[in-house]
């Protein structure tokens, strides 16, 4: 069976694309169960630039082809802060998701609501090969300044979905996998996953 390697050593993040792509002929694989461990240093201008590292440097180290992605929420009222920083958006070492959570609503304070934001993925497939493609998703929603919901990971707590009136943390994993911006940019993705399977 064809493998496909998910460059993240995020549980979360993981849990998600393995949801995503579970229906495909494929075999799921990741870093920890091929032998790689590798850090890839994310300081490009763009998640398509951070997603295209990830997945070049992953596919070069295992030998086969591999989804990586790069995502970030931007914050209108912040200039869409934090955007390519968002995971390492509080200055500090050792912080968790809910320290940076709890900084961007710090950030905001005294700022009037609503708080328009947006989600961001770019999706990169690679081959060993060197061939890279890309997919985008995007999710708008509000930042709340109360947490809500135990599911999730990263700001899915204060991060609410308007037309639905619950955030991204209150979400059943089939929710979030239709509407988050990493299932769109997945989504896209398809049929470049799919000409890879029927080729091969």
């Amino acid at each position: 069976m064809l493998k496909l390697l998910l460059a993240s050593n995020n549980p979360g993040k993981l849990r998600e694309m393995r949801a995503l792509l579970a229906d495909l002929p494929i075999k799921l694989v990741t870093p920890y169960q091929v032998g790689v461990h590798l850090e890839v240093v994310e300081d490009g201008n763009t998640y398509a630039e951070n997603a295209s590292r990830k997945a070049l440097a992953f596919t070069r180290a295992a030998g086969l082809p591999t989804l990586a992605d790069d995502s970030g929420l931007e914050v209108e009222a912040l200039h869409g802060e934090p955007g390519l920083h968002s995971a390492r958006y509080l200055p500090c070492v050792g912080a968790t998701d809910a320290d940076r959570r709890t900084y961007l609503l710090d950030k905001l304070r005294g700022i009037p609501q609503p708080w328009w934001a947006r989600f961001c993925c770019t999706v990169a497939w690679a081959d060993p090969s060197g061939n890279v493609y890309f997919a985008e998703g995007t999710c708008p929603g509000e930042i709340i300044p109360q947490e809500r919901g135990q599911d999730g990971f990263g700001y899915d707590p204060i991060f609410l979905l308007n037309e639905l009136g619950r955030t991204m943390a209150e979400l059943t994993m089939a929710e979030k996998n239709r509407l988050s911006h990493r299932a769109r940019a997945i989504m896209a993705a398809r049929p470049v996953l799919m000409e890879w399977i029927h080729k091969d």
